[in-house]
């Protein structure tokens, strides 16, 4: 049984009829750029995300390099950023020659925490990015008393994490000085190319972003400032307006698939419950930190990804590829280990959970129309290769450092 990664095509499958006369007519009008369409996704993602205000913009790159434009970061500025996260989030900061400044993360949700970031506050820190990892919010109750304890704003990179609900219920993207989304095709949220979004509460920001996605023009030819060509196509507004009202029910189905995994890994003895942080002969298998619905009733995990962290990682990942089982490293190599960044003063510091994590985290598939018998099937391919191939491996592997381990 092949089960991939993502299957984007049967999402499509089922709203191909809505999609497809949409773009004809934004063809038919050749209005290609900003215009209604971009105006409609701005009103409904701003409500979403309970915002005054959204940007459509070009990419949740862009969002990010916006954001910290319009808080004027620049050369010799530090920016607090975690060291475990996607490349844009520490590579806009490069871009505009400020200082990324790397902190590690908490070792259960991979998400940056306010003690680290207390840690790494100088006098020279101009901002911090929140990355809500892998569709799970980081504590910004935390975050935030230490951030207006110091005066520095927060922009959020909400990259993975549309729809996200903190513990208090929330959403992520209302609670910094702006939320930068992503729409790349794999979000749970994806257009049909690249795209993105700012949202934030402040009018005088959204003014300000909204002529910097047009190269900071005022009226035609005149320009207040430098910004840049960030403008979001009109089909791809199209797009995102017709898939927003299914977007809960996809959070829903990702949900689910994520629960069946954990049930599943914790009935064949795998793992014992979610949030551990600690292998044994129990926990061959450590799941997500999902929280307790008892407790955190209004905490939404939206699941962009479903990362397990397993000893043996490189090995699993080809044996699951042998059976036709499509898996992804997020991610193998943290900044501070980055070649572009290795020079950095923070990149000497000591990451140990960012860096145990890079060695055993691997994402297994999780989209909405993942079927029962396919998650049942990956489930039982791990502990085949668990029953089967772990002996060998520790009898003939652990010291050749051959990748495997």
């Amino acid at each position: 049984m092949n089960v991939p990664l993502l299957d984007l095509k049967l999402q499509y499958a089922t709203i191909q009829h809505e999609i497809e006369p949409v773009l004809l007519q934004i063809m038919s009008s050749q209005s290609l750029i900003l215009g209604k369409e971009v105006e409609k996704l701005e009103k409904i993602s701003a409500d979403y995300c309970t915002t005054e205000y959204a940007i459509g913009v070009s990419s949740g790159t862009d969002a990010l390099l916006m954001a910290l434009m319009a808080l004027h970061i620049g050369p010799g500025d530090e920016v607090i950023v975690p060291t475990y996260s996607f490349f844009a989030t520490a590579g806009v900061v490069s871009r505009l020659n400020a200082i990324p400044v790397f902190t590690d993360v908490d070792p259960i949700t991979l998400n940056i925490t306010a003690k680290e970031i207390e840690q790494a506050i100088t006098k020279h820190t101009k901002a911090i990015i929140v990355v809500h990892l892998y569709g799970q919010s980081a504590d910004m109750d935390s975050i935030m008393s230490i951030a207006n304890a110091h005066n520095i704003p927060v922009i959020e990179d909400c990259a993975q994490a549309i729809g996200t609900q903190t513990k208090d219920g929330r959403k992520v993207g209302s609670i910094g000085i702006m939320g930068c989304f992503s729409f790349y095709p794999t979000k749970n949220l994806g257009a049909f190319g690249d795209a993105g979004l700012i949202t934030t509460q402040s009018k005088e920001l959204y003014e300000h972003l909204v002529q910097m996605r047009n190269h900071g023009q005022i009226e035609r030819y005149k320009h207040g400032f430098v910004g840049g060509n960030f403008r979001i196509d009109a089909m791809q507004a199209a797009v995102l307006s017709i898939k927003f009202p299914y977007l809960e029910s996809w959070h829903t189905a990702r949900r689910r698939n994520a629960e069946l995994y954990t049930t599943l890994f914790c009935e064949v003895g795998l793992s014992q419950q979610s949030g551990l942080t600690i292998f044994d002969e129990y926990n061959k298998v450590l799941l997500p930190g999902i929280p307790n619905k008892s407790e955190d009733v209004h905490n939404h995990h939206i699941f962009n990804q479903f990362v397990i962290r397993v000893q043996y990682r490189n090995a699993l990942r080809a044996f699951l590829n042998e059976q036709g089982i499509g898996t992804e490293i997020y991610y193998p190599i943290p900044f501070h280990k980055q070649p572009c960044f290795v020079h950095l003063p923070s990149s000497s510091n000591s990451f140990p959970v960012s860096d145990c994590a890079s060695t055993d985290v691997l994402a297994l598939p999780i989209f909405p129309e993942l079927k029962e018998n396919q998650i049942q099937h990956v489930v039982n391919v791990i502990v085949e290769f668990y029953q089967t191939k772990v002996f060998t491996l520790e009898k003939e592997c652990k010291d050749c450092n051959c990748g495997c381990l």
